[in-house]
């Protein structure tokens, strides 16, 4: 795996050319550094998410079910569907919106304060106008009082530390207010799902990833706070998010 990650690292950014820069940044993939952090971006259904600031890095399990939203999305009657990207990290989840739905507006949600500029570098170089999103250094909902979304997206901080299954590398290198949810890895999901009806339109749709130890604790969650839930299973046959549709 790490030599065609090398083979990777060669052709993208250093075009062939074995630099003196290509070989350090080898010494740095050995040493465990993600091949993502050191070319500086991803692709994610089509657009070129940048990782100056090293947020969380796009997965392939996000990126399927983004896809699907965005579908749903368009079966819409809405004129201009209004998306929230709630706990953007890199802002890929809301700049894929943005790029496939030439209508939509994107809101975007971040603790961090250190991936704005990433997330407003992804809008930029996406070609994303700038009248069509707002970005916000914010905890959740807290700079959207007074907004009401057609959809609200979330790849929230959802790892359960206790299932041990992360990867070191993972740990070492991304951050932690990304990957871990607190308590059974619930924390922020739950406080997400209890105040998602206050800023959802009637019959808007959360959508959601989490762990498949969570799904049966969401579905409880979910009915209580007015929501219907179904459970989805991710391109390899793991429960992977879920889809809560305001009653």
């Amino acid at each position: 795996m790490i030599s065609q990650d090398i083979e990777w690292l060669l052709k993208e950014k250093y075009n062939g050319e074995k630099t003196e820069g290509f070989f350090t940044d080898c010494k740095s993939l050995v040493l465990g550094t993600p091949l993502a952090y050191l070319i500086g971006w991803v692709p994610f259904l089509g657009c070129k998410i940048y990782l100056d600031s090293h947020p969380l890095i796009p997965r392939p399990e996000t990126e399927y079910w983004v896809e699907k939203a965005i579908t749903e999305i368009k079966k819409t009657d809405t004129e201009k569907p209004y998306v929230l990207d709630l706990c953007a990290g890199s802002g890929c989840i809301g700049t894929a919106v943005a790029k496939a739905l030439k209508n939509s507006l994107v809101d975007f949600s971040e603790i961090d304060e250190r991936q704005v500029p990433t997330i407003n570098k992804n809008l930029e170089k996406n070609s994303i106008q700038d009248d069509r999103y707002k970005v916000f250094h914010t905890s959740l909902f807290d700079a959207s009082s007074n907004k009401k979304y057609d959809f609200i997206l979330s790849n929230p901080p959802y790892i359960d530390e206790k299932l041990e299954r992360t990867e070191q590398t993972v740990i070492a290198n991304e951050p932690y207010v990304a990957l871990f949810g607190g308590k059974d890895g619930m924390e922020i999901v739950t406080q997400i799902i209890e105040q998602a009806p206050n800023f959802l339109n009637s019959g808007g749709q959360l959508w959601m990833e989490h762990e498949p130890e969570q799904s049966g604790a969401i579905k409880t969650l979910g009915g209580k706070n007015l929501f219907s839930v179904k459970v989805h299973k991710d391109q390899y046959g793991i429960e992977r998010y879920s889809i809560l549709v305001l009653q």
